[in-house]
């Protein structure tokens, strides 16, 4: 018959792949948000690359795994029974949070969760003697002022970059004066990012870092590293100037997108593996109830272990779940008027509040437009290269000074800060846009609470009942993930599916928006072209009762609607602005692209005759 060691060891393998996906579930927004965010790539092609540098970055992570993390408890005074609990109960409570979490959409640091969970658990079973609560402070200190800096910086960064550049993110000439510098400082950073948090484990990083950083200090040896890439980026827009620019930034943010995808894997890992490795380590080493484990503080991991802990992690980027993070967090800093989200009432009159204090300014972020496919660009990709940049930035020079951070809190402090920069929240929908992002960071403080009370409970539970006890927390986190699955899945119905259902993720790779309801063209139609209507411009277009074959396109749009006319030609119908109603197919060849306007330019004046 099992005993409790025994079969808790085993439980918590089988947890430690529930988590590993879990992990990879809610953090997926953090590294591909800006990639998707401004159409670089489809969010598959984003994740699968995402996915392999993940992989990667675990595989080449330490093989050496702290088990008592961060020093939040001291394990020396404890139980080989009460070590398990704590393991154990931190996972029964992470895989629930984080799925909860997610399924809602919204982002939340995997590695807050694991420290306040171990100190829920330290706290109810040993006591307050037991936590070490100047770590505690330190951490939750860190993790706040990471915040605030990278807001600060990318809100900073954002104002220069968009000075220079402005909405200019193809224009050649702007570029070739612009570009190298801005491009030679997010490079510098992402080489900083990796030398001090990618690569911190490899051996030829170590010596290399102590023979440049060590030797001549990190301020100077990261202005010769600027003046290298500026170099180096402007004698490749000087050779290659007569293809396309534009892709300068999106090379730029596509490779932000791989470093912090490396170093999650590498980093992070210890997040999902180190309780259940933990658990199986005391279960060898145990000889009885009552054996100290203060000896059992690190314990090694093989290769392939390592590569399985990645491959989990990006098993969970691809699904459902992770699409919903990372859809919320782009709409929370889209450039567009409206969006799909959810934000409490409350938080949406604080944002009012703020918005009225500030005052409304024009914009400073690029008009809202739509891609050739009809999805919307909510980045240009100058921001999301400073997003995926400041947050690389950030991230370094916290590890490189010994301090904690979020990946997920500076990567959501960089969305805002840019989006504050280019004044995203002084349009259309802002009191929701910045509502949601407040209720976000409420949630960032709401997360801590329940995870230590929760875990503690069902620390004591499973302490006191064994056995029983682990098949009670195991029935508890099923039943809660049952239940927040309804709940989330009938709050995406509500907020997002009804509301901007050409959005979604799971049509992305289709061409054409949905078609509409029967009846007009709805506000949310219209506003996905990036313009507030009235209820005037709403009534103007009719559809008919029945949808219509593709028919040629028409160019008879007034100046008001011409933002429109791309959205409709995908939609296969065309709008006739003489008589107000969508023309039927006239049996000509349909065209695409350019070859649309210029056959309706050439055929409007006799199709107004006609009608």
């Amino acid at each position: 018959m099992l005993d409790f060691i025994t079969l808790a060891a085993s439980l918590g393998l089988l947890m430690l792949i529930w988590d590993c996906v879990e992990v990879g579930r809610n953090d997926a927004a953090n590294l591909v948000n800006a990639v998707f965010g401004a159409r670089v790539m489809k969010r598959r092609k984003a994740v699968l690359i995402a996915g392999i540098a993940v992989i990667i970055g675990a595989t080449f992570s330490t093989p050496v795994m702290e088990t008592a993390r961060k020093g939040i408890f001291d394990p020396s005074v404890l139980t080989i029974q009460m070590a398990l609990t704590i393991y154990i109960s931190v996972y029964f409570v992470d895989t629930v949070l984080l799925y909860a979490f997610s399924g809602f959409g919204m982002p939340v640091s995997t590695t807050a969760c694991l420290v306040f969970e171990l100190v829920g658990a330290a706290l109810f079973l040993k006591g307050f003697e037991n936590v070490s609560w100047d770590t505690v402070g330190v951490v939750t200190l860190g993790i706040i002022v990471s915040i605030i800096v990278s807001g600060i910086a990318s809100f900073m960064v954002m104002r220069v970059f968009r000075a220079a550049i402005r909405d200019k993110t193809e224009d050649r000439e702007t570029l070739l004066l612009h570009g190298p510098w801005i491009a030679g400082a997010m490079l510098t950073w992402l080489t900083w990012f990796m030398i001090f948090k990618g690569l911190k484990n490899v051996d030829i990083i170590k010596t290399l870092k102590s023979q440049t950083f060590g030797e001549y200090g990190e301020a100077f040896f990261l202005m010769i590293l600027w003046g290298a890439f500026t170099l180096f980026t402007h004698l490749l827009l000087t050779l290659f100037h007569q293809r396309n620019p534009g892709i300068l930034f999106k090379i730029t943010a596509v490779l932000g997108m791989i470093c912090m995808a490396f170093a999650f894997g590498q980093n992070d890992l210890a997040n999902a593996a180190s309780p259940g490795l933990s658990a199986l380590t005391l279960w060898r080493s145990s000889a009885g109830m009552t054996d100290l484990v203060g000896k059992i503080t690190n314990i090694p991991l093989p290769y392939w272990g390592l590569f399985g802990c990645g491959f989990l992690m990006a098993c969970g980027m691809f699904t459902t779940y992770a699409q919903r993070v990372t859809r919320a967090e782009v709409n929370t800093g889209s450039q567009f008027d409206h969006v799909a989200l959810y934000a409490p009432n409350w938080c949406r009159a604080l944002a009012r509040g703020i918005i009225q204090i500030r005052g409304r300014k024009r914009p400073l972020a690029p008009e809202p437009s739509i891609t050739e496919t009809g999805k919307k660009l909510h980045y240009d990709a100058l921001r999301a290269s400073v997003i995926t940049g400041v947050s690389a930035g950030v991230i370094a020079f916290a590890s490189g000074n010994g301090l904690p951070v979020s990946t997920t809190y500076v990567a959501f402090a960089a969305v805002l800060g840019t989006g504050l920069s280019d004044r995203v929240f002084a349009r259309g929908d802002s009191d929701l846009k910045l509502g949601r992002a407040i209720w976000v960071v409420a949630c960032w403080f709401i997360a801590p609470l329940i995870a230590i009370v929760s875990t503690g409970i069902i620390a004591r539970i499973i302490y006191h009942l064994e056995i029983v006890g682990l098949a009670v927390a195991l029935l508890l986190a099923m039943g809660a993930r049952l239940i927040f699955k309804r709940l989330a899945d009938a709050h995406e119905l509500k907020y997002h599916k009804a509301a901007d259902d050409s959005d979604s993720d799971s049509n992305e790779d289709e061409a054409t928006s949905p078609i509409p309801k029967k009846g007009s063209l709805s506000t949310n139609a219209l506003s996905r072209a990036g313009r507030s209507v009235s209820p005037a411009d709403d009534s103007r277009f009719v559809f008919p009762r029945n949808p219509l074959p593709p028919p040629v396109s028409c160019d008879s749009l007034s100046p008001v609607n011409s933002n429109l006319f791309q959205w409709f030609r995908l939609m296969g119908r065309d709008i006739c602005h003489a008589t107000n109603h969508v023309c039927r197919p006239t049996g000509r060849r349909r065209h695409s692209g350019r070859a649309d306007f210029e056959q309706a330019r050439h055929d409007a004046p006799a199709r107004r005759r006609r009608h």
